[in-house]
C-alpha cells in the first residue's frame, strides 16, 4: 500500500473512501489489513460500517460504507433498480473500434483457477448475465484511456470483459494485460498493477435526490499515462462527463 485511505465523504449515513492500490477491501484474517479496518479507524462512532462494493486489491479508488441499517437497504435497492452508479478509467494498449458500447459477455468461474473468471456466452450453465459500457475517451499511438461503467456486479467483470473485448486493462497480467509498454523510441514503461480507478459514484441521496462523488486518478495511473504520451487534463475531462464530447488523439 501506497498510501493511506482518504476520506472522500462522511454524513450521517455515509462513508466513501478513496481506497489506494494493494489493499484489498475485505479479508478473512482478523489480523491482516485491509479497508473495512482503515473505515472502522477513520470512522469510530459509526453504528456500523458495511462496504456497498468491493474493488479488487489493485484497484484504486471510491468505495462507499453504508453507517446504519437504513442507508444499507437503501442502496441495495439503489442497485437492484440500476441507479447506483459507478464510473470507472482505465488504461489499455488500444481503443476498441467504436467509440462507445456495452459488452454483454455472462461472467463464469474460470475452472483451471477459481480466483479468476471468464467471458462466456449468455446462457451458459454456471455463469451470472453481465453488462458493461465502455467510452473511449483518448488514444495514444500505444495506449487509450476508457470509462467504464459496470452495470451489474460480477467479480472481476470489467477486467473480464475488457480483456475479452480484446483490450485488456494495463498491468493485469491474470486477464493478458501487458507489464511493459515499448515506445516508438525504443523506450519501456512499466505497470506495475492493473490500471484501473473508481472514478465517480452517482447514488439516491433518500431524499429524491442525488448524490455524487468523484476520486482524482492515483499518482502512478497519471506518471503512466502522460509517459505514454497522454494529457492530465484526459482525467479532468473524464471526471466531467458533460465536457467529454469526444476522445481526444494525441501523436496518433
Amino acid at each position: 500500500m501506497s498510501e493511506p485511505p482518504a476520506v472522500v465523504h462522511r454524513d450521517a449515513e455515509l462513508l466513501v473512501l478513496d481506497k489506494p492500490s494493494g489493499l484489498p477491501t475485505t479479508s478473512p484474517d482478523p489480523q491482516a489489513e485491509c479497508l473495512v479496518r482503515w473505515a472502522e479507524r477513520l470512522d469510530p462512532d459509526a453504528p456500523r460500517l458495511h462496504p456497498s462494493s468491493r474493488l479488487d486489491a489493485e484497484v484504486t479508488g471510491l468505495v462507499t460504507f453504508a453507517r446504519t441499517r437504513t442507508a444499507t437497504a437503501r442502496l441495495l435497492e439503489a442497485r437492484s433498480r440500476g441507479a447506483y452508479r459507478r464510473t470507472y478509467l482505465c488504461l489499455v494498449t488500444s481503443a476498441p473500434t467504436e467509440r462507445e458500447g456495452q459488452w454483454s459477455w455472462a461472467i463464469g468461474i474460470d475452472p483451471r483457477d477459481p480466483r479468476h473468471r471468464l467471458a462466456v456466452p449468455p446462457g451458459t450453465r454456471g455463469s451470472k448475465a453481465a453488462s458493461s459500457g465502455y467510452r473511449t475517451l483518448a488514444s495514444l499511438p500505444a495506449a487509450a484511456l476508457l470509462a467504464l461503467e459496470p452495470h451489474s456486479g460480477r467479480t472481476h467483470q470489467l477486467r473480464v470483459h475488457a480483456a475479452a473485448a480484446g483490450h485488456p486493462i494495463l498491468g493485469d497480467r491474470p486477464y493478458g494485460g501487458a507489464q511493459r509498454i515499448t515506445l516508438a523510441d525504443g523506450s519501456v514503461l512499466s505497470a506495475r498493477r492493473v490500471m484501473l480507478h473508481c472514478a465517480r459514484l452517482e447514488l439516491p441521496d433518500g431524499q429524491g435526490g442525488v448524490q455524487r462523488f468523484a476520486a482524482a486518478v492515483h499518482a502512478d495511473m497519471l506518471r503512466l499515462w502522460t509517459a505514454l504520451g497522454g494529457l492530465a487534463a484526459d482525467f479532468e475531462i473524464a471526471a466531467d462527463p458533460a465536457q467529454a464530447s469526444g476522445p481526444s488523439s494525441v501523436g496518433a
